[in-house]
């Protein structure tokens, strides 16, 4: 599966290693780590993808190294 997927890793992320990678599904997206490309990749429906981004945009999901900058 991962070869046949157009993955594409935030632009704002940088050159930096904690990123994830996404890619369209015809039902939704898939999600990998960008260190490790072959490994293991979770599947989210279109409807919880947009619920999860809107989570973050709204501040409502912290992230895990917030205060660490």
């Amino acid at each position: 599966m991962n070869d046949d997927l157009r993955w594409r890793k935030a632009s704002a992320s940088g050159q930096g290693a904690n990123c994830v990678e996404v890619a369209p599904l015809r039902d939704g997206v898939a999600v990998r780590d960008s260190k490790n490309p072959s490994g293991p990749v979770l599947r989210f429906s279109a409807d919880d993808w947009q619920a999860f981004v809107a989570s973050v945009k709204a501040g409502k999901i912290a992230s895990p190294y917030q205060g660490m900058e």
